[in-house]
């Protein structure tokens, strides 16, 4: 069984009476975004360390207690010990702590006590020291009996400082923080303003992960440029899907009245959105509106090809636009299905991929010309996909 341990006892340093933990983080309070990340890698117990219980911290808990966890509130280790399964592997998170879910998901491994540590020379103000040279990052894997040898100590040491340091004592091995792992978002923090920036440098990991050409050097920088406004603002996930949808609409609208190239702008345009949408809704833990927003975009795409296709047919009485539309969509979705599972590589076709590839020709008002260089590649793409499947053991 795998436990996450959340200290929430610390006060925000620019907001008096604000514990750090429910600072404002992307829409949602940090705590929400830490249990989030949790959950996530497979916990299924949280236990948030309390000194004092707030209103803004009250309705954190219940929101937390949503998302498919179970959720307990102590203010001591006497009180988690009683709530921990003795068998229990325990993820504990330092209060005001920001990473990301990888870093998350590689201390969730199997394995025994561990600490998640920074040389001191690169670590940030808060991590606690472990070492001469050696700084603690804020995340451990514990096994239950250390937070028990805790619960034997006087009540009025710090939780957390101590289980620290029975941990260390307990030779718990030490995982480096690699350099750039958390793409510069790890870190603890209890200002709003750096917490508000640390949220900016998340959700810039978040959409800089592409590999095909497409998404990597034109849509994710765009997305990255649009993030940190709309994250200042706290514009709601369903706003930006809502535009999404309504230049989704308009893309439809204009390739069907034969402006196939403001179509196909207007389609690229709400993928952006929508790519934005995606990554706001994960942050916020919008699972459904994310997972739409993110069937949207290979949606939109293929919409567009084949009506281009159906407007060319009709227009020059001929099944060609048809026939060539099919055949982009097919091979697209088999593409998305071959490489799901595996490594894609920089030049594959991708669905906003066809959409660049299809837009100088429909400027040119060379539908199927278009049409044909983009099924082209994408059947290039899937050779090279199934290549790839049949070279694996």
């Amino acid at each position: 069984m795998l436990a996450g341990l959340i200290f929430a006892t610390d006060d925000a340093d620019d907001r008096p009476g604000m514990l750090a933990a429910t600072l404002p983080f992307g829409g949602l309070t940090l705590i929400e975004f830490q249990a989030r990340l949790l959950v996530g890698a497979g916990v299924s117990q949280i236990i948030v360390v309390v000194a004092r219980l707030t209103p803004e911290l009250l309705g954190a808990i219940a929101r937390i207690g949503r998302r498919g966890a179970s959720v307990d509130v102590v203010r001591s280790a006497v009180e988690a010990v009683e709530k921990l399964h003795p068998l229990a592997r325990v993820l504990v998170v330092a209060d005001g702590l920001v990473t990301t879910g990888e870093v998350i998901a590689m201390m969730a491994e199997d394995g025994g006590d561990a600490l998640l540590t920074v040389s001191d020379r690169e670590a940030s103000p808060g991590f606690e020291r472990v070492g001469a040279e050696t700084a603690w990052a804020g995340l451990a894997r514990l096994e239950a009996k250390r937070i028990a040898e805790v619960a034997t100590m006087p009540r009025d040491y710090d939780f957390q400082s101590t289980l620290l340091r029975v941990a260390a004592q307990a030779r718990a091995q030490h995982i480096a923080l690699l350099a750039g792992a958390a793409g510069g978002a790890h870190g603890i923090e209890r200002n709003s303003r750096t917490l508000a920036e640390r949220g900016n440098t998340i959700l810039t990991a978040l959409v800089s992960k592409p590999v095909v050409w497409a998404d990597r050097y034109i849509l994710a920088p765009l997305a990255r440029l649009a993030l940190p406004p709309l994250m200042a603002r706290v514009v709601p996930s369903w706003a930006v899907s809502a535009v999404g949808v309504v230049l989704g609409i308009a893309a439809l609208a204009a390739i069907l009245f034969g402006v196939a190239w403001a179509g196909i702008v207007l389609a690229i345009l709400a993928s952006l959105v929508f790519t934005i949408g995606a990554a706001l809704a994960w942050l916020r833990d919008e699972e459904a509106l994310g997972r739409f927003q993110t069937i949207a975009i290979p949606g939109l795409s293929a919409l567009s090809e084949m009506l281009i296709g159906h407007v060319t047919s009709v227009s020059q009485g001929t099944a060609t636009g048809w026939t060539l539309a099919i055949a982009l969509v097919v091979a697209g979705a088999l593409i998305e299905r071959a490489a799901a599972g595996g490594a894609r590589r920089r030049w594959w076709g991708s669905p906003i991929a066809y959409l660049l590839i299809l837009l100088p020709f429909a400027i040119a008002r060379l539908p199927l010309i278009a049409l044909a260089a983009a099924a082209l590649y994408a059947t290039v793409t899937l050779s090279a996909a199934i290549e790839g499947i049949r070279k694996k053991p």
